[in-house]
């Protein structure tokens, strides 16, 4: 199984970051917008989300833990993917600073590379929108 990790620094306080990221139907609003152009709730724990490649895909979420600042979220059912879980987490540095870690575990193996470079633009858009640049 591919594992896909993107580590990278927010100046911004933890408790705001989390409270994007915990907003699970707004992620083309407060954590990744132009990345993810749209998402539409489908039922109480699952979203559609549409992203600027033209992709879609039904993201379930799995957990989210206010405590330990921490969203988990499965894809099933892809054409591409056989296996799809992702967590992100938001761990504070500081009073207005955060590590913010996300990790995508997945099969087939031979999709990592373009799952990488996916999870590369994302990270770099939701540095952006989380610091309110």
């Amino acid at each position: 199984m591919a594992s896909v990790r993107k580590e990278f620094t927010i100046e911004a306080p933890a408790e705001r970051v989390w409270a994007a990221l915990a907003d699970f139907q707004a992620v083309h609003k407060r954590v990744a917008p132009g990345f993810v152009t749209d998402s539409k709730p489908d039922g109480d724990d699952a979203r559609i989300v549409t992203f600027a490649n033209g992709t879609s895909a039904r993201e379930t979420l799995v957990d989210s833990d206010a405590k330990q600042k921490r969203l988990v979220y499965a894809i099933a059912g892809s054409e591409r993917l056989t296996h799809h879980n992702a967590s992100a987490q938001v761990i504070a540095d500081g009073a207005n600073k955060c590590r913010f870690i996300w990790i995508t575990d997945l099969l087939p193996n031979a999709v990592a590379p373009y799952v990488d470079a996916q999870m590369q633009q994302g990270a770099e858009v939701m540095k952006r929108a989380l610091e309110g640049k």
